[in-house]
């Protein structure tokens, strides 16, 4: 689990990129680079496979990367990467079941998030033609950041710049959107986003809307809306009304806000978002700050 700091910003100490090299993985691997090298933090990339007829070398360049970000030198030696604190881990495995291999590779080396492309064919990735990425999220109890198909993504991967501006936060009673929210306001602080809008959406009626902390962001402003729809129509909806450059979603297990949706819905949550996911438990991840903020809320 990982540690606070002073400012209640989790340490990400590694990071988990199960790739398929796709297109869509590439775009995902970014997103997973970008994160290791301003947390400082082991960037573990991770492929099955059913033979092993893959070799390190076709796992995206994390030095040519970092050269073309300007970053590192070009033609810098390998020692290059871990001087900037990011220890690369490439791993491949022979496994006929993904889900399974990612599960057993997380119960020997957890990690504290985890990047995933997510296909338009119904949210899966191309493994197999299995359905690998929700599995993966709901199983582990990590948060998982999901890139869909087509989507560029709020990483550069040209030269590493970050676009986010519009963050989407729905918000239930159940699973506690707490997390979601504090999620969305770390990702922002250290992604270094100097100014945008947090939008929270509820779907009911405005005295329904639970009662959450938003916390003051320099730069930021919070806005509500609330819709009446299906939350599939909502989400998507609202996504696409304010042009949300991440949608970040509480879940908690059986009870949470994704698994809601589980099955055909939940599919076409991940695939047809057009941009950026990120799930996050509702318990598990950082349980003494989600207990200290609801003792603060209970005392409102």
């Amino acid at each position: 689990m990982p540690k606070t700091t002073a400012l209640n910003i989790p340490i990400i100490r590694k990071i988990l990129h199960p790739s398929d090299f796709s297109q869509s993985s590439e775009t995902a691997f970014v997103h997973a680079l970008k994160v290791a090298f301003i947390s400082k933090s082991a960037l573990a990339l991770l492929h099955v496979s059913p033979e092993m007829e893959r070799n390190w070398e076709d796992f995206p360049g994390v030095r040519k990367t970092l050269e073309r970000w300007g970053i590192v030198a070009k033609n810098s030696p390998k020692s290059s990467v871990p001087k900037l604190g990011i220890q690369v881990e490439k791993v491949i495995a022979q496994h006929k079941d993904p889900v399974k291999t990612v599960l057993s590779y997380l119960t020997r080396h957890p990690a504290d998030f985890i990047v995933l492309a997510t296909h338009q064919d119904k949210g899966r990735v191309r493994w197999l033609h299995k359905s690998v990425s929700k599995p993966i999220a709901r199983k582990s109890r990590t948060a998982t950041l999901f890139i869909p198909q087509g989507v560029k993504g709020f990483v550069s991967k040209t030269d590493g710049s970050v676009s986010l501006n519009r963050i989407l936060i729905p918000v239930a009673h159940t699973p506690r959107a707490q997390v979601a929210i504090q999620s969305a306001v770390r990702t922002a602080y250290r992604l270094n986003c100097l100014k945008g809008v947090f939008t929270l959406l509820h779907v009911g009626d405005p005295e329904t809307m639970p009662v959450v902390r938003c916390p003051a962001v320099p730069g930021w402003q919070w806005e509500k809306v609330i819709e009446r729809k299906s939350i599939l129509e909502s989400i998507l909806g609202t996504a696409k009304k304010v042009k949300a450059d991440l949608i970040v979603m509480s879940t908690d297990g059986r009870n949470g806000f994704l698994d809601a949706l589980r099955g055909s819905q939940t599919e076409q949550v991940l695939g047809q978002a057009r941009c950026p996911v990120l799930a996050v438990p509702a318990k598990g991840w950082i349980p003494s700050l989600l207990e200290k903020e609801s003792q603060e809320l209970a005392e409102v």
